[in-house]
């Protein structure tokens, strides 16, 4: 028999005999932690705990504990107890989807590797949890490759009338080689409910010019640069240029250009089935010196039998250089040039600052703020400001548009200045994609400028096209950016996609050192059917994968693991509840089988048991019992038992520790040997740094808030040695 506890409680309970019960030890506040445990165990008790021998020396099968990372990492007192005492370790958050997948998808294994090196040299193992679940996501991340395409407006004002094309009527183009036919179609375009022109090139098209619409005269201003836009695709692989004219209007009228932004320059651009931008720009050197107009020509004929769809509603030819658009009473809403003009009125040294055009909507730049601290009931603290070109006039209508972004969720308003005459917009959610807001005011008179709001909810924004108009304008405006919804399959894909990048990307890193899995968490609800999504949890890390892939979502997830892991790896489901409904328990077996019936492999079962003492104990025996009978593996994978306080009577820790033993008696009762995964303990210690978000104010575990073994430690040893250990023990205590 091991004696490692022996000498430290002792000389503890030396000490307080002095002052107490000498039947008695004090079992409250401890002088170094200070943290109140609960009330006072008999010595005795106490000093047949201290002789038990490591838990994990009394199982017989694998016996793990739920663990923090960096409780593991940075407390040597919890690491040790953790070393000692078990096989595995769980970790509880660290290893999930939103811990470790970035605003990008990229996956940061550095935290995990570490831990597993450590745990490594210590001789445990590590129990992969978990690969899908609805909670602990990046939902921001998931959430942001599902929403709609936010396709830019032209660069400025459109200079072709397409009204002869949207009517189908082509009066003023020339169709001077049509192919199969060019023709204008409803519901084709871009976006949904708009149409597109058709052109299909004939099954002998081989020359550009086989299949040919050209536009009318656009009329230029000397010394004025110019773009051509429009978005094109196609049925097959296509190819494609613009061309210009015969006539004296451009130098070269077949030029080769960067059709699509690639950084090439190219006789033709390539098209397929998606959706892509061609984009050129006529400088004043392109032209003739003369020119005082040019037509181009969409030349698709290139290849045979292909059919083409040209966006309408983004073909466009902008001067670059006009003076057009709404009058901005904002002198820098483009941040082109920088944030001149704008200025810090609360927030940190560091919230504003320049972006880069990467960080852009569009052009050369955008506006940063950071906000550091998230207050939702004081928006202003983080606040940047801008005066208007001239005050604003009352009564008069005003809007002031943006385009804004963030790197995770969060939340902005405007406000107008002073604000002693202020007006205030609604909160804004804001995602990771371009959102265009809108807000429309009317004046009270005299508001000399406005402000964006964003101290609500901390993270880093970005802020591009600030337009404030009373709808005076010089010509028009820009075209608005065109918002493209997914479709579902669409979403389907994607989100299949999410799912192979992530478990194959964790499976694959850690195939050498992680070798059972939680692979799908808690797909039940608690009447034993299976989640679908509309749960209505509103949580920010919430994001179901079942609501986008169906009822095979599952079945996905384990070809995967099995997949991209090792073949011998034990791959388990998991949900909590099963010994409290017994129809979620049935409900799981039957979604374990109806799995398995689609191709995928499943080794084992695990129930959470979070359970209380007013658990009925006959329900789990009956847990156990269709546990069992499925033939799988059978894990208790997060075990802990609440007592309801923070400072648990002797009576409590008495019937918490008959619990624990309980539940490994009968584990071990009606799970077959073959079956025994094993066990593992939900958190080492009732200490608070444990507890702030889970069970807070409560004794759950088998050590106390200062890492004395409790009464607990030895019902869960008792239950997995089989018998009561200290009947055992013979002789007089050591003495210190």
């Amino acid at each position: 028999m091991k004696y490692k506890y022996i000498i430290p409680i002792i000389a503890s309970s030396l000490m307080i005999l002095s002052s107490c019960d000498d039947n008695l030890m004090e079992w409250g506040k401890d002088p170094e932690h200070g943290e109140v445990t609960g009330a006072e165990l008999p010595l005795a008790l106490v000093e047949k705990i201290g002789r038990y021998e490591p838990l994990k020396n009394y199982s017989d099968f694998s016996l793990g504990n739920g663990i923090g990372i960096s409780l593991y990492m940075s407390d040597a007192a919890y690491r040790k107890i953790v070393n000692e005492n078990f096989d595995e370790v769980t970790p509880g958050y660290e290893m999930k989807h939103g811990a470790m997948v970035n605003s990008k998808g990229e996956i940061n294994f550095t935290n995990v590797d570490a831990f597993i090196a450590a745990t490594k040299s210590a001789g445990l193992k590590v129990f992969g949890h978990t690969l899908i679940w609805h909670s602990n996501q990046n939902a921001s991340y998931l959430n942001s490759i599902i929403a709609p395409t936010v396709i830019p407006g032209s660069s400025g004002i459109n200079v072709l009338d397409l009204t002869p094309v949207k009517n189908g009527t082509f009066t003023g183009w020339t169709k001077y080689n049509s192919g199969k036919g060019i023709a204008t179609v409803a519901n084709l375009g871009l976006a949904p409910n708009t149409p597109a022109i058709q052109l299909e090139s004939s099954a002998t098209s081989s020359l550009a010019y086989n299949l040919q619409l050209t536009s009318p005269t656009v009329p230029i201003v000397a010394g004025h640069n110019y773009e051509i836009s429009f978005y094109v695709k196609s049925d097959v692989a296509g190819k494609g240029r613009i061309s210009f004219d015969a006539d004296a209007s451009l130098k070269n009228k077949y030029p080769y250009k960067d059709w699509m932004n690639t950084g090439s320059e190219t006789e033709a651009f390539a098209t397929t089935s998606s959706w892509k931008q061609v984009k050129i720009k006529l400088a004043p050197g392109d032209f003739q010196a003369a020119a005082t107009g040019f037509k181009f020509n969409i030349d698709l004929g290139y290849l045979p039998n292909v059919t083409y769809l040209v966006d309408v509603n983004t073909l466009a030819v902008v001067d670059l250089d006009a003076v057009a658009g709404p009058v901005n009473l904002v002198s820098n809403g483009t941040f082109n040039s920088g944030i001149t003009g704008w200025s810090k009125a609360n927030g940190a040294a560091d919230a504003l600052s320049a972006a880069t055009s990467a960080n852009a909507y569009e052009g050369n730049g955008a506006m940063k703020v950071v906000n550091a601290v998230s207050d939702a009931g004081n928006q202003w603290k983080t606040q940047i400001q801008t005066t208007f070109t001239s005050p604003l006039v009352a009564a008069k209508s005003y809007t002031i548009s943006y385009m804004i972004r963030s790197e995770a969720a969060g939340s902005v308003r405007c406000s107008t200045t002073p604000s002693s005459n202020a007006s205030y917009q609604t909160d804004q959610a804001t995602t990771t994609t371009w959102k265009l807001v809108e807000w429309k005011i009317t004046a009270k008179g005299g508001e000399t400028g406005f402000g964006f709001d964003l101290g609500g909810a901390a993270g880093t924004y970005y802020i591009d096209n600030v337009l404030v108009t009373d709808g005076t304008s010089t010509g028009g405006g820009v075209t608005a950016p065109i918002t493209i919804e997914k479709t579902e399959a669409e979403k389907t894909k994607i989100i299949t996609d999410a799912m192979t990048d992530w478990i194959s990307k964790m499976m694959t890193h850690y195939k050498t050192s992680v070798f059972s899995w939680d692979v799908v968490n808690e797909p039940m609800k608690e009447d034993g059917t299976l989640r679908d999504g509309t749960e209505g949890d509103t949580a920010t890390d919430y994001f179901s994968w079942v609501k986008y892939l169906g009822k095979d979502y599952a079945v996905t997830a384990f070809k995967l693991a099995r997949q991209y892991g090792n073949e011998t790896d034990k791959l388990f489901i998991n949900d909590f509840n099963l010994e409290s409904r017994l129809d979620k328990c049935d409900g799981i077996i039957e979604y374990v089988k109806y799995i398995e019936g689609k191709g995928a492999t499943i080794d084992g079962i695990g129930t959470q048991m979070h359970i209380s003492l007013t658990t009925d104990k006959d329900k789990i025996v009956q847990m156990f019992q269709k546990l069992a009978a499925s033939g799988k593996l059978i894990k208790i994978s997060e075990l802990d038992i609440r007592l309801g306080t923070a400072t648990p009577t002797v009576a409590q820790q008495a019937s918490q520790a008959e619990m624990y033993q309980y539940v490994i008696d009968m584990y071990k009762k009606y799970i077959p040997a073959a079956q025994q995964y094993g066990i593992t303990i939900w958190g080492v210690s009732d200490n608070s740094k444990e507890h702030e978000y889970w069970l807070p104010n409560e004794s759950p575990n088998l050590w106390d808030a200062n890492y004395v073994r409790k009464h607990a430690y030895k019902g869960a040893a008792d239950g997995l040695a089989g018998k009561d250990v200290s009947l055992g023990f013979s002789g007089e205590l050591q003495k210190p």
